[in-house]
């Protein structure tokens, strides 16, 4: 049969590895089967142009798609008709209690239904572990894809189940990971993991080896390690990847010990990544994932031109983004927090005659309190604020940036007004009211930041907890000098 006849089923299609392999299939004039829940949302990808109507069969270049659930043993019998070879993308990162047993319930429903539609070929992709570590000592997120790597290959389909480490491209979580720690990060003190041996790969040889795969012969069952050219320390992907765009080094201090949860709420603050989807990623890199053989070079081929090595796959990577963001909200951010901070400083006078004589509660702090908690919070608000708004643009969420920006200006104009009636004005009636809508937009400007990541609100939730007991502090004030101004 040749290969323009040949039809292809490809699971994962919407997901950033399987629409490369979709497309490189279309490119290379497969006839493409997708199963997915959604054909509208295959529709919308940068090639849905090659999806046909609905109740059409594709033709070379041309692909068709099969709505249903990858979990249903009918939907995957239905897609699997007539294929001739499969490409078994599926990988979520759950985190419920039985994660790793429906992963493998899944591939095994998969697996039979491919064997009872004499489908050719499985391929599969899944990750690189320790060879001399059990099993069930791997992290839930190794475990699941080699237990899942087994099933298939045990299904009587001859399988080919790849595995790699950390991709390097655009949309790749764990590189999407790696640049913003870079990025926004001079240094850090991190976990010792960090220390790990990692064996990064280019999307661009991912693709050429999944697509490759199916050409294998029939009596090849078996995994295959594929990776770039050079295993790195985690650490100093970080410094090179800081290197290649242009930004300096990096610097990496490993601490004892730090727990996976504790390092993926690090990384959800820290970056567009959520914990929930860090925690997964962070499993991974407690164990070193390097290839123990390149053995799939001898049945097809390394990639053109070679292994791509960790600095071309980066800057091939970012060639569309924007690496500068960061540099960018922050200083603008930062800027416009030390200019409220600046206004509030000049306006206050704490030592004059008029303040030291107002009556005051039993329960304000004393003097020295106040500049060191304002300075605390106003980093804390610099920073977070920050990292929202960087987030927000990095997840092409525009509205919600351009909302949360306008919401920390009020916040800052609130800010520095307070000072301003309260000190030079002494209008201590007006300065209570506005100390009251500060508490309330602080509340907000919490929320907001929340919603980008949990952790982001829980660290400047002090901010919002300080305002309230400042609006509590200014009224009361205004109660006891009812006369003062």
């Amino acid at each position: 049969m040749s290969e323009n006849a040949r039809l292809a089923l490809v699971t994962g299609a919407t997901g950033y590895i399987g629409g490369q392999v979709a497309q490189e299939l279309l490119r290379r004039g497969w006839r493409v089967r997708l199963l997915s829940r959604s054909a509208e949302k295959v529709r919308n990808l940068p090639w849905g142009d090659a999806v046909v109507a609905g109740g059409r069969s594709a033709g070379p270049g041309e692909a068709e798609v099969v709505e249903g659930n990858a979990s249903e043993a009918a939907d995957v019998a239905r897609a699997l008709q007539d294929v001739d070879v499969a490409w078994y993308l599926l990988h979520s990162m759950g985190d419920s209690e039985n994660f790793v047993q429906e992963e493998v319930e899944m591939a095994e429903t998969f697996a039979t239904a491919a064997h009872d539609a004499h489908v050719q070929r499985i391929v599969y992709l899944g990750g690189l572990h320790p060879e001399d570590e059990p099993v069930e000592e791997l992290s839930d997120h190794l475990r699941s894809r080699v237990e899942v790597g087994q099933a298939l290959m045990d299904s009587g389909v001859p399988t080919a189940a790849l595995q790699t480490g950390v991709v390097i491209g655009d949309e790749s979580s764990s590189f999407i990971m790696i640049r913003h720690l870079a990025e926004r990060l001079p240094g850090a003190i991190a976990p010792k993991w960090v220390r790990n041996r990692i064996q990064p790969i280019a999307v661009a040889d991912v693709v050429h080896y999944l697509v490759g795969a199916a050409d294998l012969p029939a009596d090849v069952n078996r995994t295959f390690d594929v990776g770039g050219p050079e295993a790195i320390e985690y650490a100093d992907m970080l410094d090179q990847y800081a290197r290649a765009v242009g930004k300096g080094g990096r610097f990496m201090l490993t601490a004892p010990v730090t727990t996976a949860g504790l390092a993926a709420s690090w990384i959800g603050l820290a970056t567009p990544i959520s914990s929930r989807l860090a925690r997964p990623l962070v499993g991974s890199l407690q164990h070193d994932t390097v290839i123990h053989e390149r053995d799939l070079d001898d049945y097809i081929g390394a990639p053109e031109g070679g292994h791509t090595s960790f600095a071309d796959a980066v800057r091939e990577a970012v060639k569309d983004l924007d690496t500068n963001r960061w540099r960018r909200v922050f200083l603008s951010t930062t800027a416009a927090v030390a200019t409220t901070a600046a206004v509030g400083t000049l306006a206050g006078s704490p030592d004059s005659r008029w303040y030291r004589t107002l009556r005051k509660p039993a329960f304000q702090p004393a003097g020295w309190v106040f500049p060191v908690a304002w300075t605390a919070l106003y980093a804390d608000i610099a920073a977070i604020g920050s990292l929202s708004i960087a987030d927000l643009g990095e997840q092409g969420r525009t509205e919600e940036q351009r909302a949360y920006v306008a919401a920390l200006g009020a916040n800052l104009v609130l800010n520095a007004g307070w000072s301003i009636l309260f000190f030079n004005r002494k209008r201590l009636g007006a300065a209570a009211v506005e100390s009251v809508l500060l508490a309330v937009s602080s509340a907000d400007l919490v929320r907001r930041s929340a919603k980008v990541a949990p952790e982001k609100g829980v660290v400047l939730s002090p901010y919002a907890g300080w305002t309230a007991f400042a609006s509590v502090l200014s009224t009361t004030l205004r109660v006891l000098n009812p006369r003062r101004r």
